[in-house]
């Protein structure tokens, strides 16, 4: 095998991985959309955070949600039950996928990610 096709495979594995990382949902993360969440809303029993910052939840949240930042989330979470499931929503989606891939190293049982986020919220 040449160099430049062992470079070239190497590449395409690099690339592969962060497509896998990125994109794939890790064990024991659930994706729903903001149509199901509303489904869900009801539940007392489920526990719900918002990591937006302090003033992008001012702004406009939805009703039973709690702020936890994204950056306080590690140190906060002992305010959350790890047996109930934990619905976690933010802008897009980006930092309420990081806080659920956080929430599961944390061993919390039931994680679900509000795919979308507030941008799709009606």
């Amino acid at each position: 095998m040449s160099e430049s096709v062992f470079i070239n495979i190497l590449i395409f594995g690099f690339i592969l991985l962060f497509v896998f990382q990125r994109f794939i949902t890790r064990k024991g993360i659930k994706q729903i959309t903001t149509t199901e969440l509303k489904r869900e809303l009801e539940d007392k029993k489920k526990q719900f955070i918002d990591v937006r910052t302090p003033s992008e939840f001012r702004t406009k949240h939805i009703e039973g949600f709690q702020n936890m930042p994204l950056a306080e989330l590690h140190q906060q979470s002992h305010h959350l039950l790890k047996e109930r499931e934990v619905f976690v929503i933010c802008q897009s989606g980006m930092r309420s996928a990081k806080a659920s891939r956080l929430l599961r190293n944390l061993r919390f049982k039931k994680v679900t990610n509000v795919k979308g986020g507030m941008n799709t919220w009606i």
